[in-house]
């Protein structure tokens, strides 16, 4: 990771794009033309694809995490000076466009997003290498697929493409392009799979073929492809790792900003901020893997995969795979297989799992009602999927109590979506006039 930082910031990622719409090149850098043909360029952009996604305070997954957790009650703010985190906590009208989490959670996606674009425009044309040209084009896929479909969990609609004035499209056709791509590259990464040339140029960390299989069923199962994600998430390997990789250079960041200090955000309390019938139970083993027990002032109660600069993230987990099976045979109203798969999640142990995440419990032995066992599939995501950033999605989904609810105390959600950030309202006039809510 060190070779990508210095590598990027010779670079300065010379095609970013700007709030979708204009671009900017680095005069000390290589140009656009040298970098797009030549394979190195190539390859060069590609690993600037997951520094770009995952790179500190401004990258997509520290604030995925910071949206999804604090407009979920998931999270807390620790410190009010962190003004951006707060009014993503106070939510509801509080949030507007110019928020910074906002701002950088978009931006990133869509740099990253635009990124690969650049890619997989001109990898056929420049790569004749088959092992490289198929690595660079999963690999790109994949990050491309991440950037759509995150973009589509916390905003109702966004542009697909780059250019002046992008037009929105519907949070629905982000996801479906995302799977279209994914499947694009998991037939050409089937046929000729990436070679080791590549292997040995990009990060180490993720899982190529795994990895497109489970964003194939993430998408499908939140776009309501129910078949399509029981059979794609049914493909992935769980015994094998696939991560997002730091180091003391390009650092873990969730833990670098926020549950290495008590100055940023932390988890709500010790049930992940479930209440009610949603409270985990008293012997999952999954509330000590996320959380800190016996944890002082001087500590943050957050634990999981932020706990060092070098500690990987997961791109998926295995208990995400069944569960989204489990999600959707009970929304295909098979019940016998839905508590089947729910019954895997639950009675894992933490040796059973490739990252150690398991609960430990009984099997499910409730109602047989699809209401019910849909219930204890939400309450088991926000367990087994904690700060991952997926529980406003998982909200909204499963119909909680939102930002329409009286009282608003009662939400579980502060909104439905984020509001579109200022700085694409101010360069794009093709952003939809009104926020959703």
């Amino acid at each position: 990771m060190k070779k990508l930082l210095i590598v990027i910031s010779l670079l300065a990622l010379t095609v970013t794009q700007n709030a979708c719409n204009q671009e900017y090149l680095n005069p000390s850098a290589a140009s656009e033309q040298q970098v797009i043909n030549s394979p190195d360029g190539l390859v060069t952009l590609v690993n600037g694809l997951q520094y770009r996604y995952t790179f500190g305070r401004t990258g997509v997954i520290y604030n995925a995490v910071a949206a999804s957790g604090l407009a979920t009650r998931e999270l807390r703010v620790l410190n009010a000076g962190n003004t951006d985190e707060l009014f993503m906590e106070q939510g509801f009208q509080s949030v507007q466009g110019s928020n910074a989490v906002i701002r950088n959670l978009w931006t990133s996606a869509q740099l990253t997003r635009a990124t690969a674009d650049i890619v997989l425009a001109n990898a056929d044309r420049v790569v004749a290498d088959p092992g490289l040209r198929s690595g660079i084009v999963a690999y790109a896929s994949i990050f491309k697929a991440l950037s759509l479909g995150t973009t589509a969990q916390f905003f109702q609609q966004a542009p697909v493409t780059t250019g002046t004035n992008a037009p929105f499209v519907s949070r629905e056709q982000l996801l479906r392009s995302a799977i279209q791509q994914l499947e694009t590259a998991a037939t050409l990464a089937g046929t000729t799979p990436p070679s080791a040339a590549f292997l040995g140029r990009v990060p180490t960390g993720i899982d190529i073929p795994n990895t497109i299989q489970a964003l194939i069923a993430r998408y499908a199962l939140f776009v309501g492809d129910y078949d399509k994600a029981i059979a794609a998430a049914g493909r992935v390997n769980l015994t094998v790792r696939s991560s997002f990789a730091f180091d003391d250079n390009t650092r873990n960041p969730v833990f670098e900003s926020a549950f290495s200090n008590v100055n940023v955000f932390a988890p709500t309390n010790a049930n992940l901020g479930l209440t009610g019938a949603l409270v985990p139970d008293a012997a999952d083993r999954r509330i000590t893997f996320y959380t800190r027990t016996g944890a002082t002032a001087t500590q943050n109660l957050g634990t999981g995969f932020y706990t060092a600069n070098g500690a990987p993230i997961p791109v998926y987990l295995p208990g995400e795979m069944l569960l989204i099976r489990a999600e959707a045979y009970a929304r295909k109203n098979d019940l016998v297989n839905a508590v089947t798969e729910l019954n895997k999640v639950l009675t894992k142990t933490p040796a059973q799992d490739a990252w150690g995440v398991g609960a430990s419990l009984a099997a499910y032995a409730g109602s047989q009602t699809a209401a019910d066992v849909l219930t204890q599939i939400y309450r088991n995501r926000q367990i087994e999927l904690a700060f991952q950033g997926f529980r406003l999605e998982d909200s909204r989904r499963f119909a909680r109590p939102g930002p329409d609810t009286t009282p608003q105390a009662n939400a579980e959600r502060t909104r439905n979506f984020l509001p579109y950030p200022f700085t694409e309202r101010d360069n794009n006039t093709s952003t939809p006039p009104t926020d959703p809510n």
